[in-house]
């Protein structure tokens, strides 16, 4: 189980208000993120947030 600690704050492919997990931190203030549903994108560090609801579970 997979607690997915980020929210992504941008309107970007409509993704905003989904929680995220970051795989991986970039340079350039850049990181890779992945979905609840498998997606995955590169964006900025700026575009996620703590998740302060405790966590989303992905099954």
């Amino acid at each position: 189980m997979i607690v997915l600690l980020y929210i992504y704050r941008w309107d970007r492919q409509g993704r905003k208000g989904q929680p995220c997990e970051v795989l991986a931190r970039g340079t350039m203030n850049s990181c890779e993120v992945r979905f609840s549903d498998g997606y995955r994108m590169i964006t900025s560090r700026n575009a996620i947030r703590k998740n302060t609801e405790g966590g989303h579970d992905r099954a």
